[in-house]
């Protein structure tokens, strides 16, 4: 198909995101130019900022847009219930399920020696900072099943051996290799009731 340039670029760009075809990014590009000029330049101006201010919580990782998520700051949270996952896409998946009333800790990526991931490319000495500080904290390794999923769990499980940690895993009706953003909250609930310790 022979677009104009500016069109195809466009296009370009939307299928750069995850799930979208090169049908469904035609749909948006040419929706995205019947917007009013106002409307253009919000949508601009809304990328730009989402780019600029978009950041890491210095005590989770999770994405917030000041120092402190609004997640780590809520003191009606327990804690000392810490869900451990691989990115911040995650943690929208579990608060949509409403259930969970602990905090976070995201570790940006997972072990991967195959891909020159290593322990210390991920967000893991922060880990560490925490549970130390907390009274008998319990971890709970929401990590995908897959060979980095395990090798990232057991690498924890070994660095927290001489620490009063609780560690558990979400219960296995996950199905293998599946993300956990993209599980539904019924799933997600029950997984995180039926979770499984895995050391003390």
């Amino acid at each position: 198909m022979n677009y104009p340039h500016d069109l195809e670029k466009l296009i370009n760009y939307y299928a750069k995101l995850p799930g979208i075809g090169e049908k469904s990014a035609e749909r948006l590009a040419i929706a995205t130019i019947e917007f009013s000029d106002e409307e253009i330049k919000e949508f601009s101006s809304t990328l730009e900022n989402a780019k600029k201010n978009l950041t890491r919580c210095t005590i989770c990782g999770h994405l917030t847009d000041q120092e402190i998520c609004d997640i780590c700051r809520d003191e009606t949270r327990n804690p000392n219930l810490i869900c451990v996952i691989e990115d911040y896409k995650s943690v929208f998946a579990f608060e949509k399920s409403g259930k969970f009333n602990g905090t976070y800790h995201v570790l940006n990526g997972l072990i991967s020696p195959i891909d020159d991931i290593g322990p210390e490319d991920i967000n893991l000495d922060s880990l560490v900072k925490r549970v130390k500080e907390l009274d008998n904290p319990e971890l709970i390794l929401a990590l995908k099943p897959t060979i980095e999923g395990e090798a990232t769990t057991l690498y924890i499980k070994k660095i927290l051996e001489s620490e009063k940690v609780t560690i558990s895993r979400l219960a296995y009706g996950i199905p293998i290799g599946a993300e956990i953003d993209y599980l539904d909250n019924v799933t997600l609930e029950k997984a995180l009731e039926d979770r499984k310790k895995i050391s003390e």
